[in-house]
């Protein structure tokens, strides 16, 4: 049973912590600007710390998301539970540790570059470990467009703040973080219906794929 929880811990977490970070931007002040002031910014200038803790939330829910894949023996032991775990970890961290400060600052912000470059990571490495296992070969595809993106997210974002002086980089930074929220959020959609989907008439299971063809057998 309580592998059947972390799915919807991993799946409720991120969606919350989603919804959480676009509200408090949307509903924040004019003055703060989005599209030119990197998340950790805009969180430092707005009050009531309400997107520090939805990053935390995030980080937990993917510790959820890495918990439930190992449940269920999903191939992703080795670096892609380091990377993710890496990520949590980062995420946690940053939320925490305030960016208002030098050395504080200095931390926050290479944890926020260890998250940032962990999930294109992990999502490289699972692509061919999910292409070889039929439980997981129907988010193969999909996983490999969104590693694309979040790579090229990753290295929009690197020339933005390095040569590129820092234009729009909030903006860059918000789509990169979309794009690697959409890996994790791909890999939980596909655990939820490997441990919730299924069908038990007679005692054995039947899982249902995301897409439309003949169902794996779990």
């Amino acid at each position: 049973m309580v592998k059947r929880i972390y799915p919807l811990l991993a799946g409720c977490g991120m969606v919350l912590a989603v919804a959480t970070v676009v509200a408090a931007q949307v509903g924040g002040e004019p003055s703060l600007d989005p599209v030119s002031m990197t998340i950790s910014q805009y969180a430092a200038r707005d009050d009531g710390g309400v997107i520090e803790t939805a990053m935390a939330v995030l980080g937990l829910a993917s510790l959820a998301l890495l918990a439930g894949m190992r449940a269920v023996h999903a191939p992703v032991d080795g670096w892609p539970a380091r990377l993710i775990g890496l990520w949590s970890a980062s995420l946690i961290g940053a939320a925490v540790i305030p960016s208002d400060t030098s050395w504080q600052g200095d931390l926050h912000g290479l944890l926020s570059a260890a998250a940032f470059v962990s999930v294109p990571a992990a999502a490289i490495q699972l692509v061919g470990r999910l292409g070889q296992d039929e439980r997981w070969q129907v988010v193969a595809r999909p996983l490999e467009w969104l590693a694309l993106a979040s790579g090229l997210g990753l290295a929009a974002i690197t020339y933005v703040a390095l040569p590129g002086h820092g234009v729009m980089i909030g903006l860059v930074e918000r789509l990169l973080l979309a794009a690697e929220v959409s890996v994790l959020g791909l890999l939980a959609l596909r655990l939820v219906q490997l441990t919730w989907g299924r069908r038990s008439a007679s005692g054995t299971a039947a899982v249902m794929p995301i897409s439309a063809g003949r169902p794996s057998a779990s």
